[in-house]
Protein backbone atom coordinates (compact mmCIF):
# COMPACT_ATOMS: atom_id res chain seq x y z
CA UNK A 1 0.00 0.00 0.00
CA UNK A 2 1.51 3.26 -1.19
CA UNK A 3 1.05 6.29 1.81
CA UNK A 4 0.91 10.15 1.00
CA UNK A 5 0.61 12.57 2.82
CA UNK A 6 -1.79 15.95 1.45
CA UNK A 7 -2.93 19.24 2.79
CA UNK A 8 -6.10 20.72 1.38
CA UNK A 9 -6.40 22.13 -2.21
CA UNK A 10 -3.35 19.46 -3.36
CA UNK A 11 -4.21 15.87 -5.06
CA UNK A 12 -3.18 12.67 -5.84
CA UNK A 13 -3.04 11.86 -10.17
CA UNK A 14 -3.60 8.29 -10.79
CA UNK A 15 -3.81 5.97 -14.20
CA UNK A 16 -1.62 7.94 -15.93
CA UNK A 17 -3.80 11.34 -14.91
CA UNK A 18 -7.30 9.49 -15.43
CA UNK A 19 -7.93 9.90 -12.23
CA UNK A 20 -7.40 13.03 -9.54
CA UNK A 21 -8.16 12.51 -6.08
CA UNK A 22 -8.41 16.32 -4.20
CA UNK A 23 -8.21 17.07 -0.88
CA UNK A 24 -11.37 19.52 -0.09
CA UNK A 25 -11.84 19.38 3.40
CA UNK A 26 -9.94 18.19 7.04
CA UNK A 27 -11.84 18.25 10.25
CA UNK A 28 -11.03 16.30 12.73
CA UNK A 29 -10.94 12.71 11.88
CA UNK A 30 -13.01 13.40 9.11
CA UNK A 31 -11.08 13.94 5.48
CA UNK A 32 -13.32 15.10 2.30
CA UNK A 33 -12.43 14.05 -0.58
CA UNK A 34 -12.88 14.97 -4.37
CA UNK A 35 -12.09 12.31 -7.44
CA UNK A 36 -12.55 13.01 -10.57
CA UNK A 37 -13.03 10.25 -13.04
CA UNK A 38 -14.28 9.13 -16.45
CA UNK A 39 -17.96 8.06 -16.37
CA UNK A 40 -16.82 4.03 -17.04
CA UNK A 41 -14.98 4.14 -13.21
CA UNK A 42 -17.05 3.07 -10.81
CA UNK A 43 -16.32 4.89 -7.77
CA UNK A 44 -17.70 3.67 -4.55
CA UNK A 45 -17.21 4.17 -0.60
CA UNK A 46 -15.80 0.87 0.38
CA UNK A 47 -18.80 -0.49 2.42
CA UNK A 48 -21.41 0.51 -0.60
CA UNK A 49 -18.45 -1.81 -2.96
CA UNK A 50 -18.85 -4.35 -0.64
CA UNK A 51 -22.40 -4.50 -0.60
CA UNK A 52 -22.76 -4.59 -4.89
CA UNK A 53 -20.47 -7.35 -4.85
CA UNK A 54 -22.70 -9.33 -2.50
CA UNK A 55 -25.51 -8.83 -4.42
CA UNK A 56 -23.44 -9.84 -7.30
CA UNK A 57 -22.74 -12.93 -5.70
CA UNK A 58 -26.39 -13.96 -4.30
CA UNK A 59 -28.38 -16.58 -5.57
CA UNK A 60 -31.19 -15.37 -7.85
CA UNK A 61 -34.84 -16.08 -6.81
CA UNK A 62 -35.84 -19.07 -8.41
CA UNK A 63 -32.78 -19.57 -10.29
Amino acid sequence: MLVLSRKVGQQIVMADGLITLTVVKVRGNTVRLGIAAPDDVSVDRHEVYLSKARERTAPKPGG
